[in-house]
């Protein structure tokens, strides 16, 4: 402890006047990617990590039991096409899904393997589509966790690249024509043809013709539109419909056009307008029986399923559009199925996917007039989703089914006989630990009701004996946290923590008005959900704030930065990963101009004002006795710059009075990024990560077995 020392870090004195605002910034030098001075730095932090690291006993034994559980493994949802169906699988000792397909009853094929395409494990496949008949295969890979996706296409029976690789596709889906010979997607502009420094935006959909180069294909949509907009695109399988959407960056709203492409070119489509410049959520589709089905939360927070015409005259008119399944009070419309096969004779049926407080629900109803008729039994209090049908129609739906001890099964439903059958479970066997998992319910700051799921070896607090904890939080971007088999959690409570998690305003857990109460000016709401989350933790038993760490990671990073500067005497410990935490620059790096629409810009002086009022970077105060900090970024994220880390880690290190007791750190990874990464990784960062946790929660995991 004598030898400790922070890497020196330069602090500025540098405070700029921003419409108004009185913003300093003592570590700028840091957003310099190409400095030795912030290199040495880093390097250096990456020193002390090491070091530190060292000092903390379990980290083997949590990430060796982490790397045990991931090697369950796992079956993914099946996208049918025929009687030929797709899916990913993980199996034992493998570091990434394989893509694989299975026609009738012949073994399953292999058809992409991301670490026989590359050994190393840094190319993740990030995307899939089979065409309609099922012959040809749409998919893209990236390397070293950029994301930027290649996108390319497969013969599904010779396993020969006939088309690709095409750049610049990120985020981009791939809707075919029949016959497999054309197909829309979106891809960006030429970093040559936009502004310097936007080159991640700019996004137009084209249709391509398989087999010829991408700069012959033909733009369809997206000029003259806002440089954050994300388009998707979808066709009916008959291939007469095609439907466009839009959003402006991560907007909890879109525009939406419809063409019949059996009137119009599909190489120009005339588009009719269902949904523009409308403050709602909306997809579509025409179902096999010609009706158009509309999932919306228009005038439903908690979302809906309409049904019209498509040849109406006036699709925006939401007159004509007809409930088919009304909004519920309580539970949030996540998806449906249609099951119109032919040996369901005169009544199809839909399926409806719910979530209630953040556990699932599947109905069943009659297609025609949407009259509940049943509900489908599922394995527990858990998550069910995914649910996916045979485009040809059929009686048959396939969803996914997950909880806190269950690993992802597939399961199948039969709407003849009504029954639930296992399609798949995951293919490795492992000891799964013993856990009472508990929602409770506890008061905001407001007196808002929220929601909390704590997970522990037994179903009630240890009176007495409160125990390490950690708090897991997210809210935002309309995202739930619902239940998982969860590695991290399981290894956690075995060695005798308490997980919660918290379902914080900001989420989709009880719909788009709990969305809404915690973005933008309303931000404060996430932070305060948060803290009040803790403090039933301590007041009901589980912790102490002496045992307590909190945990979050992007926009759940900024979570926990904003809640180790607003209540630093409220946690023990905190990790940050992947974090924001300068919210008054957020928008010059990674994606982040198209988050303003959830936080706000700093280049309006009110939105300024929200931003600063809660941005971490900019309430580090010195002298403070902070918790101890675990920052851990990842080198190629190109979604949150890690310079947002390591100006509060520099900022922090400077400001606290805690010394070498409760250390700022830094870990540093480089060739991965924001999303998926081999299991080595995972289960190497959750180590670190939970071994961080357990020491200075006071945790004590024991050797590795």
């Amino acid at each position: 402890m004598n030898q400790f020392r922070y890497p020196p870090a330069r602090r500025l004195d540098l405070t700029e006047d921003i419409l108004g605002y009185q913003v300093s910034d003592p570590y700028r030098w840091l957003e310099d990617a190409a400095s030795h001075e912030r290199a040495d730095w880093v390097a250096g932090q990456s020193e002390l990590f090491a070091a530190q690291r060292e000092g903390w006993p379990g980290r083997d034994r949590l990430a060796g039991q982490v790397l045990e559980l991931l090697g369950v493994g796992f079956v993914g949802t099946p996208a049918w096409r025929g009687e030929r169906c797709f899916f990913t699988r993980r199996d034992p000792g493998q570091e990434h899904a394989a893509l694989c397909a299975q026609a009738g009853d012949d073994p399953a094929e292999v058809l992409v393997d991301p670490v026989a395409i590359d050994p190393s494990g840094l190319t993740t496949l990030d995307s899939w589509q089979p065409d309609k008949e099922g012959r040809l295969l749409a998919y893209q890979l990236s390397e070293g966790g950029d994301e930027e996706s290649l996108l390319r296409v497969l013969d599904v029976a010779t396993g020969s690249v006939v088309d690709g690789p095409t750049d610049r596709v990120r985020y981009s889906n791939v809707a075919w024509l029949p016959g497999g010979k054309a197909f829309y997607y979106t891809r960006r502009l030429p970093p040559s043809a936009v502004p310097e420094g936007e080159s991640q935006y700019h996004r137009r959909v084209y249709l391509h013709q398989v087999g010829t180069a991408a700069d012959q294909d033909v733009l369809i949509f997206g000029e003259g539109r806002d440089k954050t907009d994300y388009y998707s695109v979808s066709v009916s399988r008959d291939g007469r419909w095609l439907v466009i959407s839009a959003s402006r960056g991560t907007a909890p709203r879109n525009d939406l056009w419809l063409a019949d492409l059996s009137l119009s070119d599909p190489a120009s489509p005339d588009l009719r307008v269902v949904q523009e410049g409308v403050d709602a959520q909306t997809g579509l589709r025409v179902g096999r029986d010609g009706r158009l089905y509309l999932f919306t939360d228009s005038g439903a927070p908690r979302g809906r399923l309409a049904v019209a015409d498509p040849a109406a005259a006036d699709l925006a008119d939401r007159a004509t559009w007809a409930d088919l399944i009304g909004e519920d009070p309580e539970a949030v419309l996540r998806g449906y199925a249609i099951l119109d096969g032919a040996e369901l004779g005169p009544r199809p049926l839909l399926l409806a996917e719910w979530t209630r407080h953040a556990l699932s629900e599947i109905t069943v109803h009659d297609l025609s007039t949407g009259e509940r008729l049943a509900s489908v039994p599922l394995p527990g209090l858990g998550t069910a989703g995914g649910l996916s049908e045979r485009p040809e129609g059929g009686h048959e739906a396939w969803f996914g089914y997950t909880d806190d001890t269950t690993p992802p099964l597939v399961l199948r439903f039969d709407a003849r006989a009504s029954e639930v059958s296992t399609w798949a479970t995951a293919p490795g066997a492992v000891p799964v630990p013993a856990v009472a998992a508990r929602q409770v319910t506890y008061r905001s700051a407001d007196g808002t009701p929220v929601r909390m799921l704590v997970i522990s070896g037994s179903p009630e607090p240890a009176g007495d004996v409160p125990r390490p904890a950690i708090l897991y939080g997210y809210g935002g971007f309309d995202i739930s946290l619902t239940p998982a088999f969860s590695p991290n959690v399981l290894a956690w409570v075995a060695a005798g923590g308490v997980y919660a998690i918290a379902s914080l305003r900001g989420g989709s857990e009880e719909g788009e008005e709990w969305h809404r109460a915690g973005m933008l000016d309303r931000k404060q709401n996430v932070f305060d959900d948060f803290r009040c989350a803790a403090e039933a933790l301590i007041r009901d038993g589980w912790t102490t704030a002496g045992q307590l760490a909190i945990w979050g990671g992007s926009n759940g990073g900024l979570l926990v930065g904003a809640a180790l500067t607003q209540r630093p005497s409220l946690y023990a410990a905190v990790v940050c990963s992947a974090p924001l935490l300068d919210m008054v620059r957020y928008e010059r790096f990674g994606l982040g101009e198209t988050w303003n629409t959830e936080y706000g810009t700093a280049a309006d002086p009110e939105q300024l004002g929200w931003l600063l009022s809660y941005s971490p970077y900019h309430h580090v105060v010195p002298g403070t006795a902070y918790p101890a900090v675990l920052f851990t970024v990842f080198t190629n994220d190109t979604r949150v710059d890690p310079v947002h880390a390591y100006k509060m880690c520099a900022a922090l290190q400077y400001a606290t009075s805690s010394g070498p007791s409760r250390p700022v750190l830094l870990r540093a990874e480089a060739q991965v990024g924001h999303g998926p990464r081999a299991v080595s990784r995972v289960a190497e960062l959750a180590g670190d990560a939970l071994a961080f946790a357990a020491r200075y929660t006071g945790l004590s995991p024991g050797p590795r077995k």
